[in-house]
Order: C-alpha cells, then structure tokens, then sequence
C-alpha cells in the first residue's frame, strides 16, 4: 500500500488532495503517515480520522490540547510545533504533498526529500528561495519532485517524452488577478477585501491577494527558471482571463504545445498523486464550445510591476529569490493589517532588493538552508522597516 504524508492538509491544496485521496479509496487505498496543519484543528481532526492517519500536528503549541480531545482514542498519535512538523517529515511516506504556504514549508519538504520518494510541489518559496538546494537534494537521495503550481504541472506534462534542449521558449498564464480590469489610480485604495477574491479560482486569501497583485506569477516565473533550468528571456507571461490555457511550450522547429484543463487544482494534484501513470480522476472537464472563446494579452508593467522584480532576482541568483520571498510575505503581512495600500507592496519588496543588492552577499548561492533562513530574517527586517515608514506617510 503506497503511504503519503500531507503537510499544509487543511489549506486550499490540502484540502484537494484530501478529497482526491477519499475519491481513490482512502485509507483503503493509502497508508496515511503524517498531516500537518495550522490553527484549524476540528478540521485537521477529521482529516485524520477519515483517513487513519498515524500522525496529525498542528504548527501551533496552544492548539495541542485541542487537536488531543478530538482525536482521542482514534489511536492518530498528535504533536504541535515547529520541531514536531519536522518530525512529521522524518517519517518516510513514497508520496508527500508540500502544500504549507510561505517559508515555513520549505524546511519540511526538504528533509521528506531524503526518502528518495516523490515530492509533489505545492509550496512556490521552496523552488524561489533555495531551488538548486533541493534539486540537488532530491538528485542525492534519488527522489523526484513533480510540481503541482497548475502552470509548472502543465509545462511538466508538456515536456512528457521531448527533449529538454529542443525547446525554445514557454509562456504561462495569468488571469489577472481581482483587479485586472480597474482603472490604476484605483488600485491604491483597494482594500484586503477586495483583493481576496479570484475571479476563477478558489484558493486561500495570502494566495488570492498574491494573484491580484501578480506576485504570485512573478514567483511562479523565478520556479519556472530554476527548475526547468531556462533562461529569463526565454520565459514570458501572458494574461488570460478564462484561466483555461495553464502554460505552453514553444520548440525550436515552431511547434507549440499547450495544456488547457479547467481552473480546479485537483487536476493538476492528481497527476503528481499518480505520477508517471495517469489515474482516472472523475474530475470536470474541459469544454471549449462552452467556453466560447480563449483570450490572451500582454500583462502591464504598470500594473503588474511585481513581474519585473522577478527578471531582477533571476539576474541576480543567488540568495536573491530569499530576499524576494520573505520581503514579499512581509509586505502582504503589512497590507493584510492595513499598514499600507496594495500598491506599497510591490515598493516595499523592490526597497528591500535594492538595499541588499551589491553588500550582502545576495547573488552569491546559498550553500544550506542556514543561508536561507539568515537572508530571509534580514529581508523581513527590510521590509517591515520599510513598511512601517510606508504607513506613517
């Protein structure tokens, strides 16, 4: 029986890889290690039960007396904490969902490596902040790393059975977020509200407001870099709103493949849950006649200046996709308390790029996730200091 571990399971993606596992049988069908969760304990309890998970952890100490009465005598051993998440990943399991959100997931879907299973790529800071440290990682310990961002899924499934060398360019999509269509001189009284809902999918609200402000497509253009090992002038962005075209593939005779599947990320959790083979997921399709029409166009700059921080980290290297993650998660922290407006973000994050660029060591390649963890406590500093005096403007 094949055994897998979820961490981040009560999150937007856990929550759909929960749903695929009861739809392929459950407990009947997998041996559940581990599920780590955060302050949502009722839920990570009946997770763990429907499931028969061995381990459940939640991230936060004072939540351990309550995950403890509710999986009282179900036999699911419980832990809380940091220290114990990693635990959690020191259990092997042949598939591991990294799902948790931010820097956090980074530390454990990298010691999961070490069981020379598969990884399925949920969390977009890993690859960001210390990408070459875990290929290199899950090349030492003969794992593999399927990504599950439904644009890298999609390049990934592209690239099933072609040479690597052979391609020339690819382009992912974007739908553009909440405020694609708002006048810019709008865009700075947007509110947290506001920002936290897609017009196409349904995610968590960190996520959301990330689409909204094309943070999370300039995150997902540094992933594309790093783990396709492209080069930047061979990666491009384009809007779509339909949200139904994930990625495409340009190859150097002119051909171009492109992955269309419904904006629902089960589908692209089910093939990293099946990988290599492809299970039959009773999942909705595609139907273009229904759809109507596939729009495209080019992002602006203006707009979407989170895209252009991301070409500067991929010029720089190094240690600066760290710098840019933590800075990033530090001024979305900022504007989800209403320190400052949606448009300081982007501000904020290019101030703590600049600051460290040329002093700090920033292109310089981490050599362990100590490296990693160093920078991204200094790029938080930056940039809460830089926020802070953003909000007394």
């Amino acid at each position: 029986m094949r055994s897998v571990s979820i961490f981040g399971s009560t999150g937007s993606i856990g929550e759909s890889t929960f749903d695929l596992l009861m739809r392929a049988g459950g407990p009947t069908a997998f041996r559940t290690v581990a599920l780590t969760g955060w302050r949502n304990v009722a839920r990570l309890a009946q997770q763990a039960r429907a499931l028969r998970a061995e381990f459940a952890v939640t991230a936060y100490a004072d939540c351990l007396p309550a995950l403890q009465d509710a999986l009282a005598g179900s036999g699911v051993r419980v832990a809380a904490g940091p220290a114990a998440i990693l635990e959690a990943a020191d259990r092997p399991a042949d598939w591991t969902m990294s799902a948790i959100v931010g820097a956090a997931g980074l530390a454990p879907g990298y010691r999961a490596l070490r069981h020379g299973g598969t990884l399925a790529l949920a969390n977009k800071e890993s690859l960001v902040s210390a990408g070459r440290l875990l290929l290199d990682e899950a090349e030492r310990h003969g794992a593999t790393i399927v990504p599950v961002d439904s644009e890298h899924s999609a390049i990934f499934q592209a690239l099933r059975g072609e040479d690597p060398a052979a391609v020339e360019a690819v382009t992912i999509t974007a739908s553009g977020g909440a405020f694609r269509d708002w006048p810019l001189e709008r865009l700075a009284r947007a509110t947290v509200a506001e920002a936290s809902v897609h017009p196409n999918w349904a995610m968590g609200q960190r996520i959301t407001i990330d689409s909204a402000s094309m943070f999370n497509k300039a995150m997902e253009l540094i992933e594309t870099h790093v783990f396709f090992g492209l080069p930047s002038e061979a990666i491009g962005v384009v809007l779509h709103p339909e949200s139904l075209v994930h990625a495409l593939v340009t190859f150097r005779d002119g051909a171009t493949i492109a992955h269309l599947g419904p904006p629902d990320m089960r589908h692209a959790i089910g093939f990293a849950l099946h990988w290599p083979a492809r299970g039959h997921l009773k999942l909705p399709r595609l139907d273009l006649a229904a759809a109507g029409r596939l729009t495209f166009a080019t992002p602006d700059p203006v707009r979407y200046p989170a895209l252009g921080l991301a070409r500067e980290v991929m010029a720089e290297g190094g240690l600066a996709g760290a710098a840019f993650t933590a800075a990033k998660e530090a001024a979305l922290d900022a504007f989800i308390e209403g320190t400052i407006r949606f448009t300081d973000m982007a501000a904020v994050v290019a101030e703590v790029l600049a600051r460290l660029s040329g002093s700090s060591g920033l292109g310089i390649a981490p050599a362990s996730l100590d490296n990693v963890a160093d920078m991204d406590r200094e790029a938080r500093r930056l940039a809460m200091d830089a926020a802070r005096a953003r909000g007394q403007d």
